[in-house]
């Protein structure tokens, strides 16, 4: 085929003449210029070697691959191929390839100067993917490497600068006038919107095919229904187009065609070769965007908006070959609203995996573009060191966990089951919550694809052809689950829930197994425990073992009352067997009993009344009592409250010489001893019956102070309180001797006690 004229043409002399003196450059060109299938085969003439191009999808590359052949009257895989993961369209004399990211840095593992490479161009790298960044990194120290950065939206100072202050080319571009609307809120559902849309288009005169972007394939499928009448009505073919349909299916959207087509795709088709007939756009303003499990640490995809980069580039393919028609499906506040770009994934994804390239190629430090974040950076390499990577990890096109799994699974003799969990894994299957029920159900076709191309590789690579063990049991699977999930043991408790290693609990009513492997759980913030999702069991507690230390601690038994020592056998923060007995006296065991001792009463180990006497004396006394301090000096002895209760704690806090201080009791003259009582802030008192004092002319006194005499008559009543004994006697005691010998005339009274 003749090529058209692209805008990029005029660019291309000056492209060429730079690198031939710089071997660095970078390239800004709006979308529909051209770049990306005119400015790789330029570069042919003037490099030796091979020119590998990256796309950040596998559809781009596929159809990148495709129109350059076209344009060169070629057949597909012979100058120009492409390989995507698990596929490889190339032959012997293949010198243009276009790749998806991935499969650079699995390329550069085994070959880490790229031989045979002359040029590398990273196209479309606003998209910031951390393959493409690692990419970048590591091939900016390739100094012989011609080395190519375009991009339609991306700031090209930055890359400018990390590339020692390259060139930075700039093509105008041509693009089509654009109408572009936006559309008031609606609460109505999104296929509803697209309905709408596609309505108003038709009504409007559409002469061309519309670009429909959408979120996911369950959208994709809805707004398929949606659409079906104003589709059989105006003869529109609706075509899906998502990441998970087969390359055929992919085709068959994109390609050019007598009728008009409404395509319904996902972001897949946001920054690719144009898809020719496209005329309208209608964007939901939304995508899948790559995150990744705050749980598992694998690849998951999130509904967000996108940012106004991206609402740019799919407005772009509407007017790349006529005057196009745009309809966002959101206002233009929204619009403005949204951050200007995404903000690059090496700043915001889980990075385990690309710490395993870097390991892989023994590469210990890298300057980036933008730096990860170090928390992250040392999350991703504890990560690695618990998994115990090798190198054939990195080999396979999976995440660390599941690359893990696949390894162990191979070396037990169960590598096509180990192969099915990776799959499921990966893509994120529902169903049963058991992993090797969902193993044996029905799967979505994405899933048997990738298990299928990933069995393949495993044999082929790394088992050397060797089939599974005959009679493979489902416990080496399970243990080559544990290998790649070592921190996500768990063990049911009696009440529907899960005790993690990591620490915490979860809910999982249906748990049929002791150990289990929480693959999955769900965060429910709202409504209490986190949710398991997905899980594989059982695990027997002997794989454990070699994972597990030995701990000895004390802990406080509530109903005994008592300190016992605990010798456990625990994986991370879970008890997998644990022994309990009396803990005997040591330093720790005091300080854990005197804790206990002192949040409880006091009167739990002495007699109340008699302590406050006690402290009562030592006060008169000034004499200090630190009742704690006594209480830790007596629980050294002990290591239970009972033990505490028999001993003798008022003894331990009398101080010396108190007796002499603050007797607890004095003698009468008459030979009668009375109780002494002591009272804070108080004179310390007595009492006895009125007869015992007779004789006694001076009122007692300890040490100086006079005592408070309470006189009490036959029946223990008080009849005077009194400091003077003498003044008692010379002014009271007459009136007071008539009333008592009046009621006690049995007693003696006389005139002069």
């Amino acid at each position: 085929m003749t090529p058209l004229a692209l805008p990029i043409d005029g660019l291309l002399p000056k492209i060429v003449e730079t690198l031939c003196k710089h071997r660095r450059l970078v390239i800004e060109a709006p979308p529909g210029a051209g770049k990306t299938t005119r400015v790789p085969p330029a570069l042919l003439s003037i490099v030796q070697g091979d020119v590998l191009v990256l796309e950040p999808r596998r559809l781009a590359a596929r159809m990148a691959a495709r129109r350059v052949a076209e344009e060169r009257n070629e057949k597909l895989g012979e100058t120009v191929g492409y390989q995507v993961r698990f596929e490889d369209v190339s032959g012997p004399r293949t010198r243009l390839k276009f790749v998806t990211e991935g499969v650079l840095t699995r390329r550069l593992l085994s070959d880490p100067h790229l031989k045979g490479v002359g040029a590398v161009v990273l196209d479309e790298f606003h998209e910031r993917h951390l393959d493409g960044d690692l990419a970048l990194a590591l091939l900016r120290r390739l100094s012989n490497l011609t080395l190519v950065v375009m991009s339609a939206t991306l700031e090209a100072a930055p890359v400018a600068r990390f590339l020692n202050d390259c060139q930075v080319l700039r093509s105008e571009g041509k693009l089509f006038d654009l109408r572009i609307d936006y559309t008031p809120h609606s609460a109505a559902p999104l296929e509803e919107q697209v309905s709408a849309a596609l309505d108003k288009l038709v009504a409007e005169g559409l002469s061309g095919d519309v670009l429909v972007f959408l979120p996911g394939a369950a959208e994709i499928r809805r707004a398929a229904r949606a659409v079906e009448k104003t589709a059989a009505r105006e003869h529109l073919a609706v075509l899906p187009l998502h990441g998970d349909l087969s390359p055929a299916e992919q085709d068959r959207a994109v390609m050019p065609s007598v009728q008009r087509k409404v395509i319904l795709s996902t972001n897949v088709a946001e920054s690719s070769v144009t898809i020719e007939g496209v005329t309208a756009v209608i964007d939901s303003g939304l995508a899948r965007v790559a995150s990744d499990s705050p749980w598992t640490g694998l690849p998951s995809l999130e509904v967000k908006r996108i940012s106004q980069a991206s609402a740019t580039q799919r407005a772009g393919r509407a007017g790349r070959t006529a005057p196009g028609r745009v309809i966002r499906l959101y206002t233009a506040e929204d619009f403005h609203r949204r951050p200007r770009a995404d903000a690059p994934e090496i700043l915001r994804r889980e990075l385990s995996h690309v710490a395993l390239q870097l390991r892989a190629m023994s590469v210990t430090a890298l300057d980036w573009l933008d730096a990860p974040p170090e928390a992250a950076w040392a999350a991703a390499n504890t990560l690695l060191d618990r998994l115990q990577v090798t190198p054939d990890m990195a080999a396979l096109p999976l995440p660390p966990r599941l690359a893990k799994l696949v390894v162990e699974a191979t070396a037990h003799g169960v590598a096509d089951r180990g192969c099915a969990a990776a799959a499921v894994l990966s893509a994120g299957e529902r169903g049963p919550a058991d992993l090797l029920a969902l193993i044996d159900s029905q799967w979505q076709p994405q899933t048997q694809r990738v298990y299928d191309q990933l069995r393949l590789l495993v044999r082929g690579r790394m088992a050397a052809g060797r089939a599974d063990r005959g009679g493979a049991r489902d416990a080496d699977l399970l243990r080559a689950v544990l290998a790649a999930f070592p921190d996500r043991v768990a063990r049911r408790r009696n009440n529907g829930e899960l005790l993690l290693s990591s620490g915490g609990a979860a809910r999982f009513p249906d748990c049929r197994h002791e150990f289990v492997a929480a693959l999955d759980v769900e965060s429910r913030s709202e409504k209490g425990a986190p949710l398991v999702r997905l899980a594989a069991g059982p695990l027997e507690p002997e794989w454990l073992l070699d994972r597990t230390t030995a701990r000895e601690t004390l802990e406080w038994n509530r109903a005994a009352e008592r300190v016992d020592q605990v010798s456990a056998l625990v994986y991370d923060q879970l008890v997998i067997e644990e022994t309990r007995a009396p803990a005997q006296p040591s330093p720790e065991a005091s300080a854990l009993l005197t804790e206990k001792a002192l949040e409880v009463d006091i009167g739990r180990f002495c007699d109340r009344d008699a302590l406050g006497q006690l402290l009562a004396r030592a006060a008169f006394a000034g004499q200090a009592i630190d009742v704690p301090r006594s209480l830790r000096e007596m629980c050294g002895a002990f290591t239970s409250f009972a033990g505490l209760a028999s001993a003798s704690l008022l003894a331990a806090l009398r101080p010396p010489r108190l007796d002499q201080a603050a007797p607890e009791r004095l003698r009468l003259p008459g030979g009668r001893e009375v109780k002494v009582h002591y009272e804070q802030g108080k004179p310390p008192w007595i009492e006895s019956r009125l007869q015992d004092f007779f004789g006694i002319r001076e009122t007692p006194r300890i040490n100086g102070v006079p005592v408070v005499v309470h006189l009490l008559a036959p029946n223990r009543r008080p009849v005077q309180v009194t400091t003077d004994l003498a003044g008692f006697w010379e002014r009271l005691y007459p009136q007071v001797r008539r009333e008592l010998s009046r009621r006690y005339p049995k007693h003696k009274w006389p005139e002069k006690a």
